[in-house]
C-alpha cells in the first residue's frame, strides 16, 4: 500500500476520472500546475485526481467531490502546442478530509488512504465486459498510454471501463466510490445495456 502524506497534498480537479494502475495524460499550463508539478517531482510525491462537481478546470472556484485517487508522475514531456504534457498513473483511492485553496488558487488537503478493494476473478456472468474492454484498448490514444490490464481481475476491468465508458459524471463517481469490485462490475453490466440501447 502506498504511503500518502496526509498533509499538504495537492488536489487537482478534473472532468474525468482515474483510478489505481490507470493512466491519464494531462496538460499543465497554468503557473499553479507547473509549480505543483516541479514541487512533486522535487520531492519525488504524487498529488490527488479527484472528479470535479461543478465549475471548470480552469477556475479557482470548482467544487469536487472528496473521493479521489492518489497519482504519481510516471512521464512528461514538451508538447507540440507548446504546453507542458505529463501521464500520471493511479495509486491507490482516498478520502479528502479537509482541503483549503493556496494564494496561487492550488487546492490542497488532508486525505486518507481507503482499503484496497479485495483482488477477485470476473465471474462467468460478466464475460461481455473483458470483451468490451480489450476493444475499447484497440483505440490508439488509449494503447499509447502502456498500461497493463489483466482482464481477468475484476477490480482492472471494472477500475478501466469505469475510466473508459462515455457515461456521466455522477455515474462515474459513483462508481469509483464503490469498494466491491463485482457490485461495480453489476452496475457496469446495466450501464452498458443502458448504452447500448440507446
Amino acid at each position: 500500500m502506498v504511503t500518502i502524506p496526509t498533509m499538504n497534498v495537492p488536489i487537482f480537479p478534473l472532468n474525468s476520472v482515474v483510478l489505481p494502475r490507470g493512466r491519464i495524460p494531462l496538460q499543465l499550463f497554468e503557473p499553479r500546475y507547473i509549480d505543483m508539478l516541479t514541487r512533486c517531482l522535487k520531492e519525488d510525491r504524487g498529488f490527488v485526481v479527484v472528479l470535479l462537481r461543478e465549475g471548470l478546470e480552469t477556475g479557482t472556484s470548482a467544487a469536487f467531490y472528496d473521493i479521489g485517487t492518489y497519482v504519481r508522475i510516471i512521464d512528461f514531456q514538451q508538447l507540440d502546442n507548446g504546453l507542458l504534457g505529463i501521464t500520471v498513473e493511479g495509486q491507490g483511492k482516498v478520502t479528502v478530509v479537509r482541503t483549503w485553496q493556496q494564494p496561487d488558487g492550488l487546492n490542497v488537503g488532508d486525505v486518507e488512504c481507503l482499503l484496497a478493494e479485495e483482488e477477485l476473478t470476473v465471474p462467468e456472468r460478466f464475460t461481455e465486459l473483458p470483451s468490451v474492454l480489450k476493444a475499447l484498448f484497440r483505440h490508439p490514444v488509449i494503447r499509447e498510454l502502456g498500461m497493463d490490464i489483466d482482464y481477468d481481475d475484476a477490480r482492472d476491468v471494472g477500475w478501466r471501463l469505469t475510466e473508459l465508458l462515455p457515461l456521466d459524471k455522477q455515474e462515474k463517481q459513483r462508481l469509483v466510490e464503490l469498494q466491491d469490485p463485482l457490485e461495480r462490475l453489476e452496475r457496469l453490466l446495466g450501464l452498458l445495456e443502458a448504452l447500448e440501447q440507446n
